[in-house]
């Protein structure tokens, strides 16, 4: 691997860092100029169960123009609970194990393939560095599909506006959206593509506030069905990440956690188990200049450092400190991505998880 080669000459991550931040890249060095053989591309759903719905009312529905109309009965047995992955296995994968890419709220699987401004995303990234890639859409996302509510889900969907996601996802501060593209104000030096955000935000898929149990089964399907594996993962997905290496901490053999919204108490849960197993802990900027995730950082943070006092690798990739700035929370759809997926794939290199 070139870049590597030419740019890791010291071992620390602070030291790669601020080298790889510094590095010029050739055309040659670009992933998308990489070639890979696929062995398969597929897909599956994992987890879910089974529910049977009685005494709701049919009705008659007209599902094309001009076609009679068609009795409905909503009565019967229904899947929920599953999720949706995709994979892109390579002939002769460089990396030891697969890597699953996990996403955030409100979001699917898409944060990881192309970006909104028609750049390759970090799946692409990933395959020419060698890597099998699982991409997922989490339960009642994307693909994964969703349920009746109140009847299966409790309560009803919330969707993100336009505005929550340029203040929560740091690409403005406060106040600093507008309806017209042309009059939005995103912080000096951001490494978004602003122009792009309206892309963006067709990403957005509802969510509910009451399908976590649900999701962290399916995800500790998944892990069961296809690890061991490295999990990268995107903020919400932080905590699902981590509880389930605390399930089968035989099964995931490292984390890379960008932007974890959250992570298990270690006053309240035992973490010895996940002493064995290195995490990354990616953070972009403008951090503290938003409320609410000066707080959200809380969280990883004191998981962090109880990982390091087990004496685990735990890692962390502030990238402001390291002379790499203007990264929003999409940081794998930043303009500079590939080169924050360059630290990831050398601390993976560092990590021993590459033949």
């Amino acid at each position: 691997m070139q870049f590597l080669s030419r740019c890791s000459g010291r071992s620390s991550l602070l030291a790669l860092a601020l080298t790889l931040a510094g590095c010029a890249v050739s055309p040659t060095d670009s992933p998308a100029d990489r070639s890979y053989e696929v062995a398969e591309v597929g897909s599956f759903h994992v987890g879910g169960r089974q529910v049977t719905l009685a005494g709701l009312p049919s009705r008659e529905i007209v599902f094309t123009e001009g076609a009679a109309p068609r009795k409905v009965d909503p009565n019967g047995d229904f899947e929920t609970g599953q999720m949706y992955a995709q994979f892109v296995r390579l002939k002769n994968p460089r990396a030891r194990y697969p890597l699953l890419m996990w996403h955030g709220g409100g979001l699917a699987g898409t944060t990881w393939e192309t970006k909104p401004d028609g750049a390759p995303g970090w799946q692409q990234f990933f395959l020419t560095q060698g890597h099998t890639v699982y991409v997922t859409d989490a339960v009642e996302r994307g693909r994964a599909s969703w349920s009746r509510y109140p009847e299966v889900y409790k309560t009803e969907p919330f969707f993100r506006t336009k505005q929550e996601g340029w203040e929560l996802f740091r690409i403005g501060g406060a106040g600093s959206y507008d309806s017209d593209p042309a009059k939005r104000i995103a912080y000096p030096g951001t490494q978004f593509p602003v122009a792009a955000y309206d892309q963006f935000s067709k990403q957005g898929i509802p969510r509910w506030a009451t399908n976590d149990a649900a999701t962290q089964t399916a995800y500790d399907a998944l892990v069961q069905k296809v690890c061991p594996c490295v999990i990268v993962v995107h903020s919400q997905g932080g905590n699902f990440a981590i509880n389930a290496a605390l399930h089968a901490p035989d099964k995931i053999k490292a984390i890379i956690a960008v932007e974890g919204s959250g992570a298990p108490d270690p006053d309240k849960v035992d973490i010895s188990a996940l002493k064995n197993i290195p995490f990354l802990f990616v953070w972009g900027d403008f951090i503290d200049q938003n409320t609410s995730w000066k707080q959200y950082i809380v969280a990883p943070n004191k998981f962090q450092k109880a990982l390091r006092a087990q004496g685990g690798v735990a890692d962390r990739l502030d990238l402001p400190q390291h002379g790499i700035k203007g990264n929003s929370h999409m940081l794998m759809m930043d303009r500079n991505s590939d080169q924050v997926a360059a630290l990831v794939q050398a601390w993976m290199d560092k990590n021993g998880l590459m033949k």
